[in-house]
């Protein structure tokens, strides 16, 4: 089988790297002259949405999914009537637009902040009173580790929050004080078969993840993730890994956001799961039974930003995945994941890690 996949970069690695476990080819589209997934399959060299391109990937694929949710719909649909594409357009559709996405949340009684659309500048002070200050005013379209949003903490600020953004369609959130953020990541197959993997404890600096650790000992929060990810991945008819992060204050949860794709917080799964994410993700938009979501251990993982360090391809009891990318300030070029028999040694692990890379 081969799998079309939209996008090259480190998720198309990854991707590209579980397929070889399971005799599938993978085959790429992405403008990037030497995109990391270059060395998993071919390169079709071409823009997201160029027409002739996509046409050759849906030809010559016998199913097209992607790893990234910024492309074009419209270019999805006109091809989704000669190939199955997975996760499906229309959740690709609702992730893309923080409006349409908390509106799913609502409509599925997912709990979530309050929120209130922008449209004009005299909207940011209607948002002010009805969610209180402080609030953040994101751009409902692509936006992604803290691009595009702009924290309002005092009536001041309303008017630098809309040069900063202002003149497109927004969103403002209400201010959440939460004890933690979590994952839950589920997968779902065509035959409706699902499987979710443990709750993950993620931490961000600068709007970037930067650590992340699994599982999460705590029944309650994965009783209550996971009845959210079933109704999710049922509701949309869902093929394919779906991330959901979660706000956690006591023993509630609140939707963030959903991510239609293999997410960087379950980077942990390729050592520390039976199966990683980025092979059920493979199984499920390819027909395949689901494999075992079942833990190996304390799993935990830093993102390495910027640059690797010498240091940090010295280490042992880790395991280093290095994309292959050009260093550059903010930019993700790799991830260490350690997996270890207690929570307490896996922090420690971490500990030692972070110390090193940041």
């Amino acid at each position: 089988m081969r799998v079309g996949i939209i996008g090259a970069g480190q998720l198309g690695q990854m991707l590209g790297f579980a397929a070889r476990n399971l005799d599938i080819e993978c085959r790429f589209l992405d403008p990037s002259p030497s995109p990391p997934a270059g060395v998993c399959g071919e390169i079709i060299q071409r823009p997201f949405d160029d027409a002739a391109s996509l046409d050759e990937l849906a030809r010559t694929c016998d199913v097209i999914t992607y790893e990234f949710e910024n492309v074009p719909v419209a270019a999805l649909q006109r091809i989704a009537t000669d190939v199955p594409v997975y996760p499906p357009v229309d959740a690709l559709r609702q992730a893309q637009d923080r409006l349409f996405e908390k509106q799913l949340f609502t409509a599925l009684d997912i709990p979530l902040p309050g929120y209130h659309a922008i449209q004009a500048s005299d909207d940011c002070a209607i948002a002010a009173d009805k969610l209180g200050l402080p609030m953040v005013v994101k751009t409902r379209r692509l936006g992604y580790d803290g691009k595009g949003q702009v924290v309002v903490r005092e009536p001041n600020d309303l008017g630098t929050a809309w040069k900063a953004v202002g003149g497109q369609a927004l969103i403002a959130e209400q201010w959440v004080d939460f004890d933690m953020e979590i994952s839950a990541i589920g997968v779902r197959n065509a035959a409706g078969e699902i499987r979710t993997y443990p709750l993950t404890r993620n931490v961000h600096r600068e709007g970037i993840l930067r650590t992340s650790a699994a599982p999460l000992d705590n029944a309650v929060l994965e009783r209550k993730a996971s009845g959210f990810m079933h109704h999710m991945l049922e509701h949309l008819q869902y093929v394919g890994v779906l991330a959901l992060e979660l706000f956690v204050c006591g023993d509630e949860l609140l939707a963030n956001e959903f991510a239609p794709r293999v997410h960087n917080s379950g980077h942990w799964t390729i050592e520390g799961s039976a199966t990683s994410q980025f092979e059920n993700h493979l199984r499920a938009v390819a027909g395949l039974p689901l494999g075992s979501t079942r833990s190996r251990g304390h799993a935990g993982m830093v993102n390495l930003i910027g640059e690797i360090p010498n240091a940090a391809r010295e280490l042992t009891a880790i395991h280093l995945h290095d994309y292959g990318k050009t260093p550059r300030p903010g930019r993700k070029l790799g991830h260490i994941t350690v997996v270890a028999d207690t929570a307490t040694s896996r922090d420690e692990l971490v500990d030692s890690v972070n110390e090193i890379v940041n």
